[in-house]
């Protein structure tokens, strides 16, 4: 029997991990295919007018779309963490991170502010439901994530998800690697075109 290895480097201990919400990817695809459906029927079909229409709702409605429910991700790494939302990007090295809670929704917590996480919803009729499971005692072991073994406690996935994320920083809230300001950039390539978008939908709508 090998004993295991301890010179494995850092970054291979802890590998990157990616949070993002299934329902809705599901529903923005849905939206998407008939978005361009009755887009695409228009700019075939229609006159002048009704293609200038729908080329403009187009850019306006698909980067919509595509902001609030194919976009959001978190992404949870060994220095930092970072949070893609609708229209911005947030990356926080985990000591810039106070505290991560789950209310109504998922929120960051910094010195300078807070930053919800677009990408993990909280769901109050599964938290309802895992409740009514641990009163009657048949809640079962969460399957996934650092506490699968931990016992048999039920938590909604928003809280198994914040629970992953709040052991990840303390493993790394002290390295000086994961230090810094959190760094905001703003989502141009999803605003411009639904800028021009809402532009030529409202010059063809009054014309």
């Amino acid at each position: 029997m090998t004993s295991p290895d301890r010179t494995t480097p850092p970054q291979q201990q802890y590998a990157e991990r990616s949070y993002r919400s299934p329902a809705a990817l599901v529903g923005g695809a849905l939206l998407l295919l008939l978005g361009l459906w009755l887009g695409g029927d228009a700019l075939l079909r229609g006159v002048v007018h009704t293609k200038l229409t729908a080329l403009f709702a187009l850019l306006l409605g698909v980067p919509l779309v595509i902001a609030f429910t194919l976009r959001p991700q978190v992404r949870a790494g060994e220095d930092r963490l970072t949070v893609r939302n609708p229209f911005r990007t947030i990356t926080l090295p985990w000591g810039a991170v106070e505290d991560l809670r789950a209310a109504f929704s998922t929120e960051v917590f910094t010195s300078g502010g807070k930053y919800q996480l677009w990408a993990v919803p909280v769901s109050l009729r599964q938290r309802k439901k895992v409740s009514r499971q641990a009163a009657r005692g048949s809640a079962p072991r969460p399957r996934f994530g650092l506490n699968a073994d931990a016992g048999p406690v039920p938590r909604a996935m928003a809280d198994q998800t914040l629970d992953e994320l709040r052991e990840i920083k303390e493993r790394a809230a002290h390295r000086e690697s994961a230090q810094g300001e959190p760094v905001v950039r703003w989502s141009y390539e999803v605003l411009a075109p639904m800028v021009v978008g809402a532009v030529g939908l409202a010059v063809m709508v009054a014309l």
